[in-house]
């Protein structure tokens, strides 16, 4: 009992559940039919039951060693029903788990299935030329990641869990699973699609922060009135950065080496009893590690030029170096 215990459950890992059932239905039937046949085998040619089921097995499988034949006409008529009804079922089963079996192997060759994160994990939709580069640093820095996008599994990094589909259509963002991300960027070939993915996605997750990249100011009005609490031009970032490094040629310096992986961690660390009723300035003076700024009511301020006072809720984005995490 317990092989054939272990059998069902490979054949359910094997298939999903659905098709599982169907193969087990069929293994099933075909069991009942080689039982009544064997009885009816071995009463019709007066034989123990015992032989008359090992005939049924013989013939079903098509082993047929000859040793047990019917010797009238009714015996004739039971080995063509047996015949005729499990020899076809034994074949459509065989036909069933080699088929998933082998598109099973294909799938893991081409990186098609890898399993859903556990826990909390990042969510990107869309594709654009940043994506790639985007899930290279997350993955580097062990950040799980689902990537909502029209896009070859087998194009994207193995570690990042793909939903392939239009990232405009509801069902893919469904399938994203985004209630549970902790953070999602909206990517797209279009402002349009970075718009109509937005609006999907905070139906689906109304609490979940949102960042867009869009270039388009109107577009990025419209996601400010859906709520995203970032919207970013690469374009425009690139060249922001740049120019500085032309301005103040240390900035860019400074920069690269707060992004740099593997020399500095960033986070935003929630204020606690101890920092909560300060200025920020008093915050940095005591905190180990570089207070860059704070973040209220989902808005950031350098604190430069004013001295925030730090309130429940807000949070600190710190850098530290990356052999204290």
């Amino acid at each position: 009992m317990r092989h054939h215990g272990g059998v069902i459950t490979l054949l359910f890992r094997v298939f999903n559940v659905h098709h599982g059932r169907h193969v087990v239905i069929l293994l099933l039937t075909t069991g009942a039919i080689v039982l009544a046949g064997g009885g009816l085998f071995a009463l019709t040619q007066s034989l123990p039951f015992t032989t008359g089921l090992y005939w049924a097995i013989t013939t079903a499988t098509t082993v047929g060693y000859g040793d047990v034949t019917p010797h009238n006409a009714v015996g004739r008529v039971v080995a063509s029903i047996l015949m005729l009804t499990t020899i076809p079922l034994l074949a459509t089963v065989f036909a069933l788990v080699t088929g998933a079996a082998a598109a099973s192997g294909i799938r893991r060759i081409l990186n098609m299935t890898t399993r859903f994160p556990e826990g909390t994990y990042r969510l990107v939709v869309g594709m654009n030329p940043t994506v790639p580069a985007i899930l290279e640093e997350l993955s580097q820095v062990g950040i799980p990641v689902v990537l909502a996008a029209d896009v070859d599994a087998a194009s994207v990094r193995e570690d990042v869990h793909v939903v392939r589909g239009d990232p405009t259509d509801p069902a893919t963002i469904r399938a994203a699973h985004p209630e549970g991300a902790e953070q999602a960027l909206i990517t797209g070939a279009s402002d349009g699609d970075v718009l109509v993915s937005a609006v999907m996605v905070r139906k689906q997750a109304p609490n979940l922060t949102l960042t867009a990249l869009t270039s388009s100011p109107s577009v990025r009005e419209a996601l400010r009135d859906l709520g995203v609490q970032q919207t970013v031009s690469t374009q425009e970032l690139v060249a922001r950065t740049l120019a500085t490094s032309l301005e103040t040629p240390h900035a860019g310096e400074m920069v690269a080496q707060l992004v740099e992986p593997g020399q500095h961690v960033l986070a935003e660390v929630e204020a606690d009893g101890q920092t909560v009723g300060k200025a920020l300035s008093a915050v940095r003076d005591e905190r180990s590690g570089l207070v860059l700024g704070l973040v209220h009511d989902g808005r950031f301020t350098l604190g430069i030029g004013e001295d925030p006072v730090v309130a429940a809720g807000d949070r600190l984005l710190v850098a530290e170096p990356a052999h204290r995490r």
